[in-house]
């Protein structure tokens, strides 16, 4: 695992870490965690030869601002729980830098889905965070454009409790192995 870094725009301190090579994923925390809370899954993804980039915000123009300090031209963007609504907002923001979505739950009431980008969501059976019902909502919102994978049981931080089924989930939906 990465040790963590933080970069400074504006005087604006933002945790993250990066490891990996290759396509880039950016995975944004949820709110009140850590980049740690997604380390084990960054870790597991990044093996199959791509590089994830982690980071603790609550702000789009953060990601925004990290992107091109790590002078990453295009990247899946995705978050965990209220992370997967700031990655929302990256979408809208900078459709061209974005090549898909990847939510880790998903929120009620989060930001509208960037037009044409495909949506992953990989969910927990038992969250009461951010319940099965709203990912699949926003499937039926969307057929064409959201898939949704279901992972029993881990709760809400299923991310870092079932690490081998989240990890599974979007490399077989990414084809990157």
């Amino acid at each position: 695992m990465t040790e963590s870094r933080i970069f400074e725009p504006d005087g604006r301190a933002i945790v993250f870490a990066a490891e990996g090579a290759g396509p880039n994923l950016v995975l944004v925390a949820d709110r009140g965690a850590g980049i740690e809370s997604l380390a084990a899954l960054a870790h597991s993804v990044s093996t199959e030869d791509f590089q994830v980039v982690r980071v603790a915000t609550a702000e789009a123009q953060d990601v925004i601002d990290l992107l091109d300090e790590l002078e990453i031209a295009d990247a899946w963007i995705g978050g965990h729980g209220a992370g997967g609504s700031v990655a929302r907002a990256v979408a809208l923001e900078q459709h061209d830098r974005v090549n898909g979505l990847l939510l880790l739950g998903v929120e009620a009431d989060a930001p509208a889905l960037a037009t044409g980008l495909p949506v992953l969501v990989v969910q927990s059976s038992d969250d009461d965070v951010t319940p099965p019902a709203n990912g699949e909502a926003l499937r039926d919102g969307a057929p064409a454009q959201v898939s949704v994978v279901t992972i029993e049981g881990g709760g809400h931080r299923f991310p870092a409790t079932r690490i081998g089924e989240t990890s599974w989930a979007i490399e077989d939906y990414l084809d990157w192995d």
